[in-house]
């Protein structure tokens, strides 16, 4: 899996970071998604997945495997 966000995108609704706080987090000055790990555990791919079903608008996205 590989994760890929775009901080344009970003309203910094945070759901990313209440889903996957290993994968993602907030920036202090602007609030906007700051992705931690590009390449989750596999522990932790099904938060990611949901995580990206509902940001709001559309900024994480998830490619599986090659």
């Amino acid at each position: 899996m590989k994760v890929v966000v775009d901080r344009s995108r970003c309203c910094g609704a945070g759901q990313c970071v209440l889903l996957a706080p290993e994968v993602f987090d907030q920036g202090e000055d602007d609030g906007l998604v700051v992705l931690l790990e590009a390449e989750p555990a596999e522990r932790l791919r099904a938060a990611v997945r949901e995580a990206a079903a509902v940001c709001p608008t559309g900024a994480v996205e998830v490619s599986e495997g090659a």
